[in-house]
């Protein structure tokens, strides 16, 4: 069965000028703010995403807004290319004139919106963009993060991956900023915390485009002991079912980044493999105040279940609203510095975006994937909290150019 969000990407592609279109609003008693995300591209994960941030923004106006005005958001879709990303940002900037930019799915294409921010002098919160270099070796001032970066996800999974008795290691990840970016990062904690381990091989397949049957074929060959696994969506999917029909996992562990996210794990079904080591979302088990009142709240607008992306976009606009709040005003400067240290209220509880990189301290959960009534889900998990997973600020000065 097709999911409907994927039926409602197709009739997207071809309605895009009118989606997009902003709602009309007197600019004058509106602040507005520019969005912009891949939605064409992966709507698996941006659908959800751009169903949380309107829940916010609906919260947030109906609460009367933020300095006695409504919110307005105009949104773009990137396409999955950079340049696009760019020129809707200028669009967005110099005809709509937004006060700040949200958003971005693609590591590549939120270091280009970074750098359009840098340059323009535009606040800018990237929403998903996981590359380490969104923060620190390419960070500014005008750039902050919400997600747990990679570095933050893989020193998560490193906790539990160095307690296996794995020493020969492979990995496989998309070839491009996010996949070279995780596979840096999980290296570096891994083989700090077992000198022991030995790499013994690395497959870099095109993003979207993976040739399962070779990748596996290479991933075999080299007779490792454990996998880190990167890649994500339909590319994920053919990974595993070939992988599974060459016995590629059997007797091996699996350590695999995002696998237990609502948007990949769902797919799989009962193809979903048992016991790798994951980050994701457990939402139909998590209890706690904060999201439980979000899911009442999601559910009855949107009339599904939240995936990552749902819990992505509504604190990002959240955060919007935190930072004009705190600076008291919508001037560009006034905002980056509100924004350092501005505390947010999470589905996940409290979180800060720390001054030192301008890094968010929005954790993930961390546990094992199962089969539970014929669909994946994640058991044995816990919420890291990302606060515990940063480098201290006298590191980050090591790491980044500047504030």
């Amino acid at each position: 069965m097709i999911h409907r969000r994927i039926v409602l990407s197709a009739i997207a592609a071809a309605v895009a000028a009118a989606w997009w279109a902003p709602a009309p609003a007197a600019a004058a008693d509106t602040i507005k703010i520019g969005e912009i995300n891949s939605y064409s591209r992966l709507p698996a994960f941006t659908l959800p995403y751009r169903e949380g941030w309107q829940l916010a923004l609906e919260e947030i106006n109906k609460s009367g807004g933020v300095l006695g005005k409504q919110i307005e958001v105009i949104s773009r879709d990137d396409g999955g290319k950079p340049g696009d990303a760019v020129t809707a940002a200028n669009e967005l900037v110099s005809k709509e004139n937004v006060v700040a930019l949200m958003g971005t799915f693609f590591s590549h294409i939120g270091l280009a919106v970074s750098d359009f921010a840098r340059q323009k002098k535009v606040l800018f919160v990237a929403a998903e963009p996981l590359s380490d270099a969104v923060t620190w070796a390419k960070g500014h001032r005008y750039a902050f993060r919400l997600r747990p970066s990679v570095y933050m996800q893989a020193a998560m999974l490193a906790e539990e991956a160095a307690k296996l008795p794995a020493k020969r290691w492979a990995t496989v990840a998309p070839n491009y900023e996010y996949g070279k970016s995780a596979v840096a990062a999980f290296k570096k904690v891994m083989s700090a915390a077992r000198p022991d381990i030995e790499w013994v091989e690395e497959q870099w397949p095109a993003l979207f485009k993976i040739d399962a049957g070779s990748t596996v074929q290479a991933l075999a060959r080299a007779q490792p002991d454990a996998i880190y696994n990167v890649t994500f969506g339909s590319d994920l999917t053919k990974f595993i079912r070939e992988g599974d029909t060459r016995g590629l996992f059997t007797n091996r562990s699996v350590v695999s980044l995002l696998t237990g996210e609502p948007e990949y794990i769902d797919p799989l079904k009962d193809e979903t493999p048992e016991g790798w080591i994951v980050t994701g979302y457990p939402w139909a088990d998590i209890d706690t105040p904060e999201h439980n009142a979000f899911l009442k709240a999601y559910q009855a607008k949107v009339g599904d279940y939240p995936r990552l992306g749902s819990i992505v976009g509504y604190v990002t606009m959240k955060s919007m609203a935190a930072i004009i709040a705190a600076a008291g005003t919508t001037d560009t400067e006034k905002m980056v510095d509100a924004a350092k240290g501005v505390k947010v209220d999470t589905p996940f509880g409290p979180i800060t975006f720390r001054a030192a990189d301008h890094q968010a301290t929005l954790g993930a959960y961390v546990g094992k994937t199962a089969v539970r009534d014929g669909r994946g889900v994640m058991v044995d998990w816990r919420y890291a909290d990302g606060a515990d997973y940063l480098p201290t600020p006298e590191e980050v000065k090591n790491l980044r150019p500047s504030n």
